[in-house]
């Protein structure tokens, strides 16, 4: 891994600071329809409207209406949205003492594709990793998401640093090739050791 000197880090959130696993809302939701898991997740895709939805252009009762029709199940929005919820398991492993060690020597931020429901629940229920980022950009906030130039030129600009002083964590492989053609140093987090390994070549 060869990673120049930045001024500072930004990392994605889902799967490299919160572990996350939609098979656990396709399991809440077929226990609460009656019926099989692996046909709601045959049916769930990140269509439009998720993408609508992750950019604020709709609401959660809009993307809700849409997911009950793709998914072919009538549950409540109560139920959709305790489900919708479930996908986040907790911190990953020795994230918060990695986060806390670069934050003595350098500003970090977290960039993160998401909507507003799940939003408000993980920014309570780990907000004591939060603490660590300076500012956290979401997509359905800013109006922009990964990988589009536009949003990696957004944050960039937002950081005030240049781009190839900015090193950016992420765990898929599109939005890495998005955020190195604008420029960023990138990290694609694939196992625990990554984010790790990383800042120890960075000598944080």
């Amino acid at each position: 891994m060869k990673l120049e000197s930045a001024d500072a880090l930004l990392f994605d959130l889902g799967g490299v600071v919160i572990d996350i696993d939609f098979e656990r809302a396709f399991a809440h939701w077929a226990s609460c329809a009656g019926c099989d898991a692996a046909l709601l997740r045959e049916r769930f895709t990140q269509d439009e409207p998720y993408r609508r939805h992750e950019i604020g252009a709709i609401g959660i009762e809009e993307y809700l209406r849409s997911l009950r029709g793709s998914l072919g199940i009538e549950l409540t929005h109560a139920q959709l949205l305790e489900g919708w919820n479930a996908i986040f398991i907790g911190e990953v492993p020795g994230i918060a003492e990695l986060l806390a060690r670069a934050a003595r020597r350098l500003p970090l931020y977290a960039f993160t594709n998401t909507n507003p429901a799940h939003a408000a629940y993980w920014s309570v229920k780990f907000a004591e990793t939060m603490k660590y980022f300076k500012k956290v950009f979401i997509s359905s906030r800013i109006g922009l998401r990964k990988p589009d130039a536009e949003a990696f030129e957004f944050v960039v600009n937002q950081i005030g640093a240049p781009a190839n002083r900015i090193v950016f964590f992420d765990d898929s492989a599109h939005n890495i090739e998005g955020a190195r053609a604008c420029g960023l140093q990138v990290v694609q987090v694939t196992s625990g050791s990554d984010v790790r390994n990383a800042l120890a070549a960075m000598e944080l």
